[in-house]
């Protein structure tokens, strides 16, 4: 499985981005999704996750009520819209993925991340 994330960039305070995380590959393998940040000189945190049927989210408290993650298997990408940014949002962001195989049983990837900047 391969995952590429895009929608990064450079946003002031309030504003909103619209990350995606493209899959391909094994893709049927693919269960549960995610996202997560890594700032520098912090460890890498979760963000948000989805299920497979996108029937369950969970986010972290601190981004609660500002983003919501979802997720088009048909076009197999996953999403994490993202508003009222704050400075303390500035992070790598990691797109995951889980996924069940046989032989292999469950595996994670990730993608590459993509730069998220939020100026005050």
């Amino acid at each position: 499985v391969q995952l590429v994330e895009s929608g990064g960039g450079l946003v002031q305070a309030g504003g909103s981005l619209r990350l995606s995380c493209a899959a391909s590959g094994s893709t049927v393998s693919i269960d549960a999704m995610g996202w997560y940040r890594q700032a520098p000189g912090k460890q890498r945190e979760l963000v948000a996750t989805i299920t497979l049927n996108g029937g369950s989210t969970n986010y972290a408290d601190s981004v609660k009520g500002r983003f919501t993650i979802s997720r088009d298997n048909a076009k197999n990408t996953m999403y994490l819209q993202m508003n009222s940014l704050k400075p303390e949002d500035t992070a790598v962001y990691y797109c995951n993925a889980e996924t069940y195989s046989d032989p292999n049983g469950w595996r994670d990837y990730w993608g590459q991340g993509t730069q998220v900047t939020v100026s005050s």
